[in-house]
Formats: C-alpha cells, structure tokens, sequence
C-alpha cells in the first residue's frame, strides 16, 4: 500500500445513533403509563409524533421502552377532542411507517379518509395489528372525564396500551386510537380521533414515503 495517497482528516462533528419513530411502537409517559405512537411528523423540520389526548398532558416526557428520552408532549387535547402531539429530540427520525406487528411495516403514503365499510386496521404495542371496519363517523363518545366528540367508530379490537396507536386503511393514515369496549380476545368496538384535524391543529406535517 502506498501510503502517500492515504490522508487522515478529523472532523469537529461528533456523530451518533438515530433513532426512529415509528406508528404503532410504545412509548411511555413521565416513566409510567405506557401508550402507542399514531403517526410520526414534522413540524418546521423538528421531528415528533401525533398521539391520544388522553395519554399525556402539556409538558409530559416521552420515553421509549428502554427509558431513552424522546421528548415532551408540545399540546394535548382531553375531553372534547383526543389527541396530542409529542416534539421529538433531534436524535429522533420521522419514518413514514406502522408496526405491523409481523416483522414489518406499512408505509403511509398520505391521509386521505376511507369511505365507511371500508377495511381499517391498528397498529399497537398491547394487541399488535389488528383489522376491521369502519362503521360510523362523528360519534360521540361518553368518557368518566367527559365526552369526545367526532370520532370514527369502527369494528377493530383494542386493549390498555393500544391507545395513541395508528389507525390505517391501505397505505393512508385514519386516526389515533382513542378508546372503546371489549377487547382482542372477545371481540370490540374501538373509536380514533381522525389525523387530518390534529394535524391541522398543531402545524404539523404527516411522514409519508
């Protein structure tokens, strides 16, 4: 080897690790309860993910399983509306993807709404991925801490945990989880907050590939 033609140059920057962002992938709030990312976004380039309402409050952390910080709950709507939305730290990557659970993902590619009757499924960190159908728009729903109007009912099962998840039908973004009755085993009745308003809430700028 000749080792004139080798050259060494030091850089003052200090790579490391990105991690990603992913819909359906758990996280959990002020090291305790534990939820569901919906969808990853952007808003002004800074990374972060829309989730429930109900799981976190204004300045809530975010964290992932093994206690990595992602960030800090940025707004959070509940009763009335279910959603909030999480700004990431920029060591966080915005994937346009849903856990599906299986070994791989589904890319969402926008967030056109689906026609009732059509074919929704869930991404989540309790029940994994789970399918159905819509059945009804703007429901309103009587929760103990109040009731959430213009939600999507629909046929799918969901479980504690699921919450915040992504609902999806095809390769376009529905909702987020936000509660309902029954469970995987038995069967259920699960309601999403629809994405296009939280998106337009907030500012933001849904992932899609």
């Amino acid at each position: 080897m000749d080792h004139a033609l080798v050259r060494v140059v030091r850089a003052s920057d200090a790579p490391g690790p990105l991690a990603d962002l992913r819909g359906g992938d758990a996280y959990f709030i002020n090291s305790a309860a534990s939820c569901s990312i919906g969808f990853p976004v952007t808003q002004n380039g800074q990374p972060g993910f829309v989730s429930a309402g109900h799981c976190g409050q204004a300045g809530s952390s975010a964290a992932a399983p093994d206690g990595t910080s992602i960030g800090t709950f940025q707004g959070s709507t509940f009763p009335g509306n279910d959603y909030s939305w999480v700004q990431a730290d920029s060591s966080w990557t915005t994937q346009p993807q849903a856990n599906n659970y299986a070994g791989d993902t589904v890319t969402v590619s926008g967030s056109d709404v689906a026609p009732i009757g059509s074919s929704v499924c869930r991404s989540g960190s309790t029940t994994g991925w789970r399918c159905g159908r819509g059945r009804q728009f703007n429901a309103t729903v009587n929760y103990a801490q109040g009731s959430v109007f213009g939600l999507t009912r629909t046929s799918v099962c969901a479980e504690p945990g699921d919450s915040g998840g992504s609902f999806i039908s095809g390769s376009q973004a529905q909702g987020v989880t936000s509660g309902g009755s029954g469970n995987c085993t038995v069967g259920g009745t699960t309601y999403f907050q629809p994405v296009n308003p939280i998106l337009q809430a907030y500012g933001l700028t849904l992932a899609t590939g």
